[in-house]
Parts: C-alpha cells; structure tokens; sequence
C-alpha cells in the first residue's frame, strides 16, 4: 500500500516550482534560463557585429590574392626567355619590354601567354574555365525565383552562359587582333636574330590585310634583323618585301625570299627559292619535283636549303647526307603556331637528338600568319658585319653557314611557358602556367600589376558606393 504524501512536502515543492517558472522564458520550443537567454542575445549581437566587421574584407579577397601571388612569386623570378636546347639561360640576349608594353603589363602578359599555348593547353584552360564559373555559380547562388516562368528562366539562363562565352571570345580576340605592344629580343651587334618561317596575305591562310610591310613590321618590333617570307604556292609576298630591302641589312629588317611547299607528304622550307631555285618545284609551286631537286643538289656549295616544319612526321624526314645531296639540312626546334608549340614541348628531346645526330641546324621559325603580337621564339646566328651587308650578302651567308655549320650554326631561344603537355601536369595547365607567367615579370611588371589591381578596386568600390547611393 502506497504512502500518502505528507502535506508540507507537496506544499513546499508547488511553492518551488512557483518561484522557479519567474526564471524561464520561452525560446523556440524549449525553456531556458534568463541568463541563458542573455548570453545567447549577446553572441548573436556579436556575431552580426563580427559580420559587418568582415564584410568589407571579402570585397578586398580579388586585390589581397593578387598581392599574395606577386610577393609570392618574386623570390623564384627566372628570365623570360631560354635556350630552347638546354632551357637554360641565354647569354647572348635579352627580352627588352618598352615601357608602353610595361604600362599595360597584365594586358600583355594574359595576352602573350594565351598566344603562346599549345592546342591541348588551350584546351585544358577553357575547360577549367568552364569548372570555375559553374562552381562560382553555385557557390553564390545563382538561383533563380520559382516565380518565373520556365521559358524565360532558360532565356535568362542562355543569356548569362552566352555572356561568359563571349568574355572568353573577347580575350582571344584581343590577342589575336588588338595592336598593342611587343617585347623584343634584344642581341650583340656580331649576331643576327632570324625568323625562317612567315607569311603575307598572299598565303591562302594569311591574313588578308597582311601585307609584307607589315611583316617588317611585327618582325622589327619583336626584335629580329632578318625574316625569310615563306608563302604557300606564291612568291608575290617575297618579292614585295625584297623590293622595299634597306640597301644595307643594319638599315632595318631584311624580308629574305622563300617558300613553303610538299616533299614526300611533308611540309618544307626552301630558301632563297625564287630568286635560285624558281625549277625545282611543279607548276603550281605546291610540290617540289623530285629529279630537279636531285640535280640541283648536285652542285657542291650550292645544295637547295631545305627545312623540316612542324608539325610533321619526323620519320619521314629526309636529311642530306653530306655535299651534293638532297634533303634536310635544318629543322625547327619552335614553330610558333599552336599545333607546332604541341609538338616540340613533347618531342623536344627527340628534335635535338636529331638534329645533333645528323648535323642539322636548329631553328626557328613564328609561322605568323599575321595574327597576334607575340614571338615564340629567335634564330641567332653568329655573322660580324652583317649589319653592313647588302641583302643578297646577307642571304647567301645566312644559306652558306648553315651548309657548313649543321648544328653548330646556330643557337634559338625561346620564351619561357610551363610545360605542361603531358601527364599530369595537364589538367592542371591553367594555375602552372598563370605561376610561370608571374615569374617571369620584372619588378616594374610587377608594381603595374598592382597599380592596375587597386584602380580596378577602388573603381569598384566607388561603383558601389553610386550604387548604395541611388
């Protein structure tokens, strides 16, 4: 049988719980304590506070990156061109950047690296482009309200994935179309630094407004002293750019005549190819013909001059075998386009291992077609006194020295682009490359890179003070 409750027990306990509920307050669905409740306002409080305190850092997280990266970045400096045999550095030359091309440094840098990517690194770039805006998109929200309608939020949708697309266009546009400038390699006066492979509006891929004054151009400003125009199927652009020559080659730039044609299913250059070598190629200037080729090179000292291009099946490369013999006696190590950039970055070591085995000189060539404003890569010849040769001098000793040097006639440089060709480095191609790029700015890059960053912030910030404003 149960006890009975003794009454003061019960009395006592009501008057507790009486006293006790004044203590509690309700929050949500539960009971806390009043001092609870007190500490919880004032975290809130502190938190909201601590928030507004922040906010105006997250806008300033675009120009701290940037400074971290340039501070970062500045104890690894390397120079921005290399030998392109050893990758290491070049004695002989250095990259001269006017003070224009200084003065709008993050322009010219984006623009010069974009220039100077291969196919698969374009490639591996757009798409980590594409990754980074969707996860920007879902990190910020970018949600439509359920309000609108279906069709309009797939318009909507387009219009902003169409906008991003057309940003990316532009940029590639700008380097391949907006005059801006160059950075010039600058050499000793005993040296010459040559372009073997260029083309006029007259090639069928030429730009159409390219004339060969305007190759002269774009070759004067990024530093050479001579360049062989090598057209396709045509000898017009050579002969114009050879009938405005300088009397002397320290005048200004020598444009050189040329030729790109077909042997045996590959792409070659032959020098000099008009005015000495007009009857070895077929009548629509596309195909070298074989016998003529034969008994031209039969002449000993006189041997037609022939290039292997890239991109190419370096198996089928045919090289001379000696005085009075046909075939190669060059062959690229940098070839400017895309495709030819692919090629030597994963076939590099090959490519000199051939040339160094059958004593072929190596050189290069920018196969500009007459887009963009950035030089892959230089051909220097030692020749003193060429700045005071007329230009039938210049090409024969050009020609002469490579007959008898092979490979060590000359010495290429080329500008520096992290490799990241193969394997793993692949898919990680834009932030190696973005690092390399910054490596190789100069202290007044640099402090450009940064003036620009803090314009570009305060214009904003001013933007959204207008903003608030209205």
């Amino acid at each position: 049988m149960a006890r009975p409750l003794d009454r003061d027990v019960v009395l006592s306990v009501a008057k507790d719980l009486h006293l006790s509920r004044a203590n509690f307050i309700p929050l949500k669905s539960s009971l806390v304590t009043r001092a609870a409740a007190s500490r919880h306002r004032k975290f809130s409080t502190y938190a909201a506070g601590a928030a507004s305190r922040l906010r105006p850092l997250r806008s300033w997280w675009p120009l701290l990156t940037l400074v971290a990266l340039l501070l970062a970045s500045a104890p690894f400096a390397i120079s921005p061109v290399r030998d392109a045999t050893t990758l290491g550095p070049v004695n002989e030359a250095t990259l001269r950047r006017p003070a224009s091309y200084v003065l709008l440094a993050p322009l010219s840098n984006v623009l010069d690296l974009l220039t100077l990517l291969s196919v698969r690194q374009h490639v591996a770039l757009l798409l980590t482009l594409c990754l980074a805006y969707a996860l920007w998109w879902w990190w910020r929200g970018r949600v439509l309200p359920a309000t609108v309608a279906p069709t309009r939020r797939a318009v909507r949708l387009v219009a902003r994935l169409g906008l991003a697309v057309l940003a990316v266009l532009a940029v590639y546009f700008a380097g391949a179309l907006l005059p801006r400038p160059m950075a010039a390699l600058e050499v000793g006066p005993a040296i010459l630094a040559v372009d073997f492979h260029a083309h006029t509006k007259y090639s069928h891929d030429g730009r159409p407004d390219w004339t060969p004054e305007d190759v002269r151009t774009w070759h004067r400003d990024a530093g050479y002293g001579a360049v062989y125009i090598t057209d396709h199927r045509t000898f017009e652009g050579a002969r114009d750019g050879w009938a405005n020559n300088p009397d002397l080659a320290g005048q200004g730039v020598t444009l050189l005549p040329g030729i790109e044609v077909v042997w045996k299913g590959e792409h070659v250059i032959v020098l000099d190819a008009d005015k000495m070598y007009r009857g070895i190629f077929n009548a629509t200037l596309r195909d070298i013909d074989e016998d003529a080729l034969r008994l031209a090179s039969a002449v000993v000292g006189n041997e037609p001059v022939l290039i292997e291009t890239l991109p190419g099946d370096l198996s089928k490369m045919i090289p001379a075998k000696g005085p009075g013999t046909a075939g190669m006696s060059a062959i690229e190590l940098i070839d400017g386009a895309p495709r030819g950039l692919g090629q030597v970055r994963r076939e590099r070591g090959r490519i000199i291992k051939l040339a160094d085995s059958l004593d072929l000189a190596l050189v290069a060539g920018s196969n500009n077609h007459g887009w963009g404003r950035t030089a892959a890569g230089w051909t220097l010849m030692y020749l003193p006194g060429w700045r005071g040769a007329t230009p039938e001098q210049l090409t024969l000793a050009i020609e002469r020295s490579i007959r008898l040097g092979g490979s060590g006639t000359t010495k290429v440089v080329e500008r520096y682009v992290a490799d990241t060709e193969t394997g793993v480095a692949l898919p990680l191609t834009a932030p190696l490359v973005t690092w390399g790029m910054l490596r190789t700015l100069s202290m007044e890059e640099r402090a450009a890179w940064l003036a620009w960053g803090l314009a570009l912030y305060f214009l904003w910030q001013l933007r959204m003070l207008r903003r608030r404003g209205a």
